[in-house]
Parts: C-alpha cells; sequence; structure tokens
C-alpha cells in the first residue's frame, strides 16, 4: 500500500478545530489515480487506535494485507492508498485499540453508500452525477424564502406505497419518484419532506438511528438513484427538505459507537452517553472533530444532493442535559445549570455554516420547549434555524379537537393562546408523523362523533391548519383520512380514495395548497403580526372562531370562520373592515368535498351594520363543524 494523503495540513487544521465543514470532499474512500494507478484512498479517524487497516472482498477480508498509517501530527487519521481497489467494492476498517485489547470492524463513518440491512459493510462509490435541475435550483431561494408559501408533504419512503403483487414490496427511489411527483402536484404541496433516509441498520427505526451519516439507504437503490429522484422533484417544481438526526446513533458495534476502543464520537460519562429515552449514544459536541464531522455531513447533503433544507431532530434533547432525566442521572454544566453548553454552540455553528455556504436553502428546529430565539439569527443571540416546529399550536389544537363539541366552549383558550406567541418565532405547524403512532391513532379517528361528524371535524381542522399563521406539514395519509395509524411495514390503505368520504377529504386539502399558495395574505404573512387580526376570539359559548389575514403586498383581505360544534348557525353575524361584495370562497361543507352542501350561496354583500367594533357586517349561514373563507371582490 502506498502512503498517498488527499488532507493537507490545513485540513486536519481545521478538522481539529471544529471548523472544517467539508471534510466529506477527503476522508473515507476516495477513487484515484497514483503514480498512474487506479485505486482508492482511504482515511478515518481513530485517535486511540494501535493499528488499522482495510479489510473488504478485494483482500478476501484479511487484516493485514492493506494496512493505513497514522499522520504524525498527532491528529489520529491513519490514511493510505490501495491499487486496484475501484468503484464498488465492498470494506470496512479493521482497528485494534490501545486500551483493553478491543478491536472491531467498523464501517466508515465518511461512506457515501453501505450495503443493505442486515449485511454492513461500507462501498466504495463514485458520487458523478449529472443534475437537470438547474432552473429549480438558480430560483429556489424564491421557494425557499420565509415569505414564500411551504406547504410540506412529510413522506416515509418505505410505506407510502408498496407492491402488493411483489410480496409487499417497497418502491425504489425511482419507483418513487414516477407515482410520488403526480400526485405532490395533484395535491399542490410545494415541499416534499423525507424521514431519514441516512443509512439505518434497523428499518423500525423509521431512519432516526443512523450508521451512514453520509450515505442513503441502500433499501431503495444507489445514491445516484436518490439524485435522481430530487433531481425530478425540482424538475417539477418541488423542493425537498431532508429529515436530519444530529442528535443521537445507535450502539451497533460496526457503527460509530466506541469506535476505536474508547467513546470518541460519543460522551465517555455514562451519565452524559445514553439517551435516556431511546438508550442510544449522544454525540459529544464538545470535541470538535465530532463538530468537523456533523456540519460536514449537513452541508454534504446541500451540496452532493441539492437538498432545499434540514429538518433537524429532536433539538430539545440537545439544548437540556436533564431532558428526560431524573434528579441525580444527569451533569450540569460548568455554571451548575442544565443548558447543554456544547450543544448550543454546536446548533449556532451549524446554522452558520449552513446559511453562508447555502443561503437559498432552511434549517427547521423540531423544539419543544420554550427555549427564546430559536429561529433568530446568532448575531441576535438566536440559535440560527430558519424555522421551528410550533408542538404548543399542534398539542393544544389536537387536544382540543379530540373533544367532544360539548365540552368544546370550556376550552376555547386553547385555540386562541397560540396567537399570544404566534410572531415570536417563524414557526411550522406540524400535524407529523409523531400524532399517528403508539397508540395515538390517526387523524381521523382522534375526532369525535360519527362517520359523518369525524370527516367534518377533520376538514375543520385542515381549515385551521391553513388558516392559521405558519408554513404547514402534514404527514402522509392525513390528507385523505388514513384511518388505521401509521405502521411502517405496510403501505398506506389508497383504497381508502374508492369512498367519496376520503376522497371528498383530499380534494378539500388539495383545494387548501392551492389557496394558500395563490393568496399573498396567507404565506407572505406567516411570520408577520401586522398580517393578522382577530374579528372575534371570544364566542366560546358557539365555539366559533373568526380571524381576518391580510398582506401589505397586496389590497386582499381573507375571512376565515370556524364552527367547532355539529350545530349550523343561521344569521351569524361577523364584522367586516368594508363594505362591498364578499365572495365565499371556500367552504368545508360543500358537497365536493363530502359536505351537506350549505353555506352562502357563493357570496353575500356586507351591510352597514356595526359589528365586533367595525362598521360593516355580514349576517351568513355558518354550518355545522365548517371552516368559511370569505374574500372581499374589489369593484371594477
Amino acid at each position: 500500500m502506498l502512503r498517498e494523503g488527499l488532507l493537507t495540513k490545513d485540513d486536519l487544521f481545521y478538522f481539529r478545530e471544529g471548523t472544517h465543514a467539508r471534510l466529506y470532499e477527503k476522508m473515507g474512500a476516495h477513487c484515484v489515480v497514483s503514480d498512474g494507478r487506479q485505486g482508492t484512498y482511504f482515511s478515518v479517524w481513530a485517535p486511540n487506535a494501535k493499528s488499522v487497516s482495510v479489510i473488504g472482498d478485494f483482500n478476501d477480508w484479511t487484516k493485514d494485507q492493506h494496512p493505513l498509517y497514522p499522520r504524525e501530527d498527532g491528529s489520529g487519521v491513519w490514511e493510505g492508498f490501495c491499487p486496484d481497489v475501484g468503484n464498488g467494492a465492498l470494506y470496512k476498517y479493521h482497528i485494534v485499540s490501545r486500551f483493553d485489547e478491543y478491536s472491531a470492524s467498523k464501517g466508515d463513518p465518511f461512506a457515501f453508500k453501505w450495503e443493505s440491512a442486515p449485511e454492513t459493510a461500507s462501498i466504495v462509490t463514485d458520487l458523478s452525477y449529472t443534475w437537470n435541475d438547474q432552473n429549480w435550483m438558480a430560483e429556489r431561494h424564491k421557494h425557499n424564502a420565509l415569505d414564500a408559501p411551504m406547504s410540506v408533504y412529510e413522506l416515509h419512503i418505505g410505506s407510502w406505497q408498496r407492491i402488493p403483487e411483489e410480496d409487499n414490496r417497497k418502491l425504489s427511489y425511482l419507483e418513487l419518484a414516477d407515482r410520488l411527483i403526480p400526485y405532490l402536484q395533484e395535491m399542490a404541496f410545494t415541499h416534499v419532506e423525507l424521514m431519514p433516509v441516512m443509512e439505518h441498520p434497523f428499518y423500525g427505526s423509521w431512519g432516526y438511528q443512523v450508521t451512514g451519516y453520509f450515505a442513503p439507504s441502500s433499501r431503495y437503490g444507489t445514491p445516484q438513484d436518490f439524485m435522481c429522484l430530487i433531481d425530478k422533484l425540482h424538475q417539477n417544481g418541488i423542493g425537498v427538505i431532508l429529515d436530519w438526526v444530529p442528535s443521537h446513533f445507535p450502539s451497533d458495534e460496526h457503527g460509530l459507537a466506541y469506535f476505536d476502543g474508547t467513546h470518541l464520537y460519543e460522551h465517555a460519562d455514562p451519565m452524559q452517553r445514553v439517551h435516556a429515552d431511546w438508550g442510544s449514544y449522544l454525540f459529544n459536541y464538545g470535541r470538535h472533530e465530532v463538530v468537523s464531522f456533523l456540519i460536514s455531513n449537513a452541508l454534504f447533503w446541500l451540496d452532493k444532493y441539492h437538498v432545499d433544507g434540514l429538518r433537524i431532530d429532536a433539538v430539545a434533547s440537545m439544548l437540556y442535559l436533564d431532558y428526560s432525566r431524573k434528579e441525580g442521572e444527569w451533569v450540569p454544566n460548568r455554571h451548575g445549570g442544565r443548558e447543554d453548553l456544547e450543544a448550543i454552540a454546536f446548533l449556532k455553528q451549524l446554522n452558520s455554516a449552513v446559511y453562508e455556504a447555502f443561503p437559498d436553502v432552511q434549517t427547521i428546529a423540531e423544539e419543544s420547549t420554550s427555549w427564546p430565539m430559536v429561529s433568530r439569527p446568532t448575531y441576535l443571540g438566536g440559535l440560527g434555524f430558519g424555522m421551528k416546529w410550533n408542538m404548543g399550536w399542534m398539542h393544544d389544537t389536537l387536544s382540543y379537537l379530540t373533544k367532544d363539541p360539548v365540552f368544546r366552549q370550556h376550552h376555547h383558550d386553547q385555540l386562541t393562546f397560540s396567537i399570544c406567541y404566534a410572531f415570536s418565532e417563524n414557526f411550522q405547524l406540524p400535524l407529523s408523523h409523531d400524532e399517528v403512532v403508539h397508540g395515538k391513532g390517526s387523524l381521523i379517528n382522534k375526532m369525535p362523533g360519527n362517520e359523518a361528524q369525524r370527516f367534518a371535524n377533520l376538514k375543520l381542522l385542515f381549515g385551521y391548519f391553513y388558516g392559521h399563521p405558519g408554513k404547514k406539514l402534514l404527514f402522509m395519509g392525513g390528507e385523505f383520512g388514513q384511518k388505521r395509524e401509521w405502521d411502517h411495514d405496510r403501505s398506506l390503505d389508497w383504497h381508502l380514495l374508492d369512498q367519496p368520504t376520503h376522497d371528498g377529504l383530499r380534494l378539500w386539502v388539495g383545494d387548501l395548497n392551492r389557496f394558500y399558495r395563490s393568496e399573498e395574505a396567507l404565506y407572505k404573512g406567516d411570520f408577520d403580526a401586522q398580517g393578522f387580526e382577530w374579528i372575534d376570539c371570544h364566542d366560546h359559548q358557539q365555539s366559533v372562531l373568526s380571524f381576518l389575514r391580510r398582506s401589505e403586498h397586496s389590497d386582499t383581505t381573507l375571512i376565515f370562520l370556524f364552527n367547532f360544534t355539529p350545530v349550523t348557525r343561521l344569521d351569524y353575524r361577523i364584522g367586516l373592515p368594508s363594505g362591498g361584495y364578499w365572495q365565499e370562497v371556500l367552504n368545508s361543507d360543500a358537497l365536493q368535498y363530502g359536505g351537506e352542501g350549505k353555506g352562502n350561496f357563493g357570496g353575500l354583500n356586507a351591510e352597514l351594520i356595526p359589528c365586533h367594533n367595525r362598521p360593516y357586517s355580514l349576517s351568513l349561514t355558518l354550518p355545522s363543524l365548517s371552516t368559511l373563507v370569505f374574500k372581499k371582490v374589489q369593484s371594477s
């Protein structure tokens, strides 16, 4: 084996400093030519190893044929060139530790491809691909901007659709592209968010237990196949967000855990090492090399795969040292507090690095606490995320909607409270996979009442979802009323669309998406308090809510009304900011959505009758369990 490295002294300096953001260009396995010979350059970080060698199908997995050599600078990097080892070769690093006579065969932390589970070898892989999404990339700053419409369809690749005729086979990346794109276009979603695609040994983890951070799962195809999926989505005007997990990783021996016979990527202290909820290992953000690894991984997906955003999983579990821990089970920070100072510094550095390199993408935090300024810039003291999931809105809204309508009048504040803080962050409203698993039931089965009332309640929920300030995220199946809980081992129940109630619900969601995308008063005002105004938030006795949305960029005013009881309200009067004709542009009770067809004959003329401290008003019919939206028609 020849000793020849791609890593420069500067690379190693920034790696050890924790500021190297593109390690994937140098570390791992790279096909190169050295002295006229084709081969692969390997490099791996294992500072506590006594020896490291490359084993693979090219040397019959023999431990002494292809040794790596340590850099003499104390960086802990081992490297070497293996001639005649090329694209497609299976390999691992056999590491013998300086401690405890530990040895193990490890997958490459920087591998671009892995074998499909249950096999665990890394694969030498060339990532070359000819992209055809130039138009999207040139314009994506418009699609991903904070004042652009963002309605996200969250999807798990392995269970969106399957092939029942082929033993319930999962779709490949390429098959998914052919089926998913027409559906997303028909439903008018702006983006798709993929639950973690990074290689994971346990399928039942849904991708949240990652071993191959730089590799899309081989379960569904090659890296180029995944690139093609993203490419085609972009060519059809659909953005792609990846779920990313920098908070924890599994303890599988072939992965990052106990990598060189020491706790290298994870904390050495057992009180800081293991995630209390999942039993997985927590990254040590105080180790600079780990920070370089993670930030390089984030930029890798944005760079090599043209991804439009990263949804960062479990941020709350990163921020708090006592997350899910009892007294005496956690180690305070140097000031005696519960905040994880190293994790906070990492998140700020991560977001700064992402937006410096890719200012036209978004990072989105799944953060469930009241931590301040999550989506505010780091130079103002924030964490630097572009957006934050509004978990409070989600919990309060679902808690309210699951109640029998007779009791809703006593819980009206669960609907109104969210506006008190709606503009304190750049919020995304999540109706995600977490709400339809682990015994929580599907969205449709959370709703009270008989069959018709459950569908009316769910349409009402979606109307409120799209009317409320904040970007949107909806998990697959919710849009057509999937009845059973999500099961990662089964396809969604697409046959339900043969039933008018389910198909009507799907039509309603598609029309809501189209309306949301067409009205600046909605998407430009998602984070702007000036774009929202209550009409009446006090009618708890009738469980009716009404507000208006407007935009400073247009003269449009939209009126939203929600009736959360199964009682039709006749001659219900609401105040208006102006007179004229108000068109009923959306009505969840319309026949095409499976409703009873009650409404206001397409619109009403305002009357000069004061109401709700406004000079004009409408007297309207408010169908039971319904959403109504009115829009002022400008006179010609």
